[in-house]
């Protein structure tokens, strides 16, 4: 009778592992490069200044409106020009860096504050 190399439990786990290492380097990074979040890091601000929010170095914003500071709270994805939010309270966001200083997100300008 031959030998199945998956009859070997050592060997099945050893093909196994290839299998998946191939294709985790096959497979297109999906994650943000750092370089696309952090040219943005910091703190954006409506014209009039009621709404401020500070994208964090973390992955996390913290956004104050008027006196009230960290209305909300959540985690952000950046990708190229776009950036994505999921507010700890399970609300979801996008918006779009028109250059870097300008951010339009939920029908709202935002500038960067320097």
């Amino acid at each position: 009778m031959m030998n199945n190399v998956f009859s070997h439990p050592a060997m099945a786990l050893v093909l196994a592992g290839s299998v998946l290492a191939a294709m985790a380097a096959a497979r297109p990074a999906l994650a943000a490069t750092p370089t696309d979040a952090s040219r943005y890091h910091g703190m954006w601000v409506t014209a009039d200044g009621h709404i401020r929010q500070e994208l964090l170095p973390s992955g996390r914003y913290d956004e104050a409106r008027g006196t009230r500071q960290s209305a909300y709270q959540g985690r952000y994805e950046v990708r190229g020009n776009r950036i994505d939010y999921w507010d700890d309270t399970g609300f979801t966001a996008d918006g779009v860096f028109v250059n870097p200083d300008e951010l339009h997100h939920g029908g709202m300008v935002f500038y960067r504050r320097k």
